[in-house]
């Protein structure tokens, strides 16, 4: 018998955290086994044994802020995925969390069935980002790309193929489809 898959909410909106549990608990074969209002509670579960699968992670929490403390769940939790759930759609805030390692990127305007793709998309080994997210991202690169001394931060063009196809609102599947590659080149590329 397959067990459900592990969800964790670190979220200080009781509101909102309370609407994304019902929906990760209304999810086939997911549940929301851990829901924490700081990083720091997070972090004290982490120690006492728990093993999430993903971490659903706010931005701007209590205490430690939500990408500062990205690199230190991964080292908690190496096995876990960890998504981005913010308000936040800045490209400074997208660009830091890829960086220090998020699976995906998801904005609270989101709605639940697509909070809901995203955790799926991770545990599928993909990357999530909203469309809307990978637009920005797309045009912060164009944007960097025309100045003089621009850094195109190593997006390979390969990479911004996938990007303008998400940004498209597109998936994983239909992606290799277009591309004409495999499913598992368009995760390593994401």
């Amino acid at each position: 018998m397959k067990t459900e898959t592990e969800i964790w909410l670190v979220e200080d909106n009781e509101i909102f955290a309370t609407g994304v549990q019902r929906t990760i608990d209304r999810l086939e074969g997911m549940r929301c086994g851990g829901r924490y209002g700081s990083v720091e509670q997070a972090f004290a579960a982490l120690d006492a044994g728990g093993t999430p699968e993903v971490i659903l992670l706010d931005v701007q929490l209590p205490g430690m802020d939500g990408i500062t403390a990205l690199s230190h769940l991964k080292a908690k939790a190496p096995g876990a995925q960890v998504v981005i759930l913010t308000v936040f759609d800045d490209a400074d805030k997208i660009f830091r969390a890829v960086c220090a390692g998020a699976s995906g990127y998801v904005l609270k305007s989101s709605t639940r069935a697509e909070i809901g793709e995203a955790i799926r998309q991770v545990i599928d080994g993909g990357a999530s980002m909203a469309p809307e997210v990978a637009r920005k991202v797309l045009d912060t690169l164009a944007h960097k790309d025309d100045s003089p001394g621009g850094d195109d931060y190593g997006v390979t063009p390969r990479q911004r193929d996938i990007l303008r196809l998400m940004a498209d609102g597109l998936v994983k599947k239909e992606i290799a489809e277009v591309l004409n590659i495999s499913v598992a080149t368009v995760s390593t590329h994401m």
